[in-house]
């Protein structure tokens, strides 16, 4: 009789990773503890992805905490206020792997925390996107892997976008400004409609596509690289006002200010109905976007693949669907050598 060897499925690992990630941030693990956590994160690939991930949206929400201040007020219609780690610290111990093996539940659908009164938190899953409405009626659209803190108080409206993507739809109040900060970055509202994409602290996305925004830079401005542009690169602090239609990248040390189409803002958008638009795009510019949507890396062979180019409207909760739709259309070969690995080679 042949063994059979059962794969366990993400879920599994899923709510091993939370287990884990509350046992290391409750305190420090004796030594045979440590030893079997390590014999577990090289079991399996799938193991050490999800308790990075877990890992790293716990130690953001402890740099949130420590940055709230206690002046400010609700800043979601419905808040949640009870603290993501005090649900599983205030149980009893019999209760806490429960509740830690829990945590990956949250984080499957939205990652709803109020680490104080003054500070909400949300997150989404890789693959998710999440709509949410604040109190004030702006409403925001949260792209895959991506985290965001609110913070309202009489005079202004602040969201930190630490990670991922986010549209927003925001109720225009002069009285009360808005502003989303990326990073280095500062945006305000001026009544509008608009995502924000933050691919590092320095590195970041701007798209209106209804309305205006002021955008605010830091004091060591990127070079502008943008044709008619008059404001200077490297002033003490850098503003560009964006209307709709219009798009500021900020890429290392260029700034650039690009007019967008009706269609290609809604190309870009796309995700808001789960969906990714391709139009002859390099196969590797494809896969990065694509790969923000799963836990799987997709790995190309070499440049020649990469430079292959593809078109197409692929659902973002289908990766496997668009790997298929890949081998149809390409002269590629797509192979899974390892579980939560992707291979696509020349055919």
């Amino acid at each position: 009789m042949s063994d059979i060897v059962r794969l366990k499925t993400q879920t599994q690992i899923d709510n091993e990773a939370a287990v884990w990630t509350w046992r290391v941030d409750s305190g420090a693990l004796a030594d045979d503890e440590r030893r079997q956590l390590e014999a577990w994160l090289r079991e399996d690939i799938r193991h050490r992805v999800a308790f990075e991930e877990l890992s790293h949206t716990w130690t953001l929400l402890d740099r949130l905490a420590e940055r709230a201040q206690d002046d400010m007020v609700t800043a979601f219609a419905r808040p949640e206020r009870r603290t993501f780690r005090s649900v599983l610290r205030s149980a009893q111990t019999p209760l806490r792997w429960a509740a830690a093996a829990m945590v990956v539940v949250a984080l499957g659908a939205t990652l709803w925390v109020t680490r104080r009164t003054s500070t909400q938190v949300v997150s989404t899953a890789v693959g998710q996107e999440q709509r949410l409405t604040l109190a004030d009626g702006s409403e925001l659209t949260l792209n895959t892997d991506t985290l965001i803190a609110v913070r309202f108080s009489a005079q202004r409206r602040d969201v930190y976008l630490r990670r991922g993507e986010a549209h927003f739809d925001v109720v225009h109040n002069p009285a009360r400004p808005f502003f989303v900060h990326a990073g280095d970055t500062v945006i305000r509202d001026v009544g509008t409609q608009f995502e924000v994409r933050l691919r590092s602290d320095e590195d970041v996305d701007v798209l209106v596509d209804e309305g205006q925004v002021e955008v605010q830079g830091p004091t060591d401005a990127p070079a502008a690289d943008t044709a008619g542009s008059d404001a200077p690169g490297g002033s003490a602090q850098w503003v560009r006002a964006l209307s709709a239609g219009e798009r500021l990248v900020i890429a290392g040390p260029k700034l650039s200010i690009l007019s967008v189409s009706p269609h290609q803002i809604a190309d870009q958008l796309a995700w808001r109905q789960g969906a990714l638009v391709f139009e002859g795009e390099p196969l590797s510019r494809a896969i990065t976007e694509v790969g923000r949507y799963t836990r799987a890396r997709i790995v190309l062979a070499g440049p020649d693949v990469g430079a292959l180019h593809i078109s197409g409207r692929f659902r973002t909760d289908d990766v496997s669907g668009f790997l298929q739709a890949l081998q149809a259309a390409l002269p590629v070969r797509v192979t899974r050598p390892a579980p939560g690995l992707v291979y696509i080679a020349p055919r």
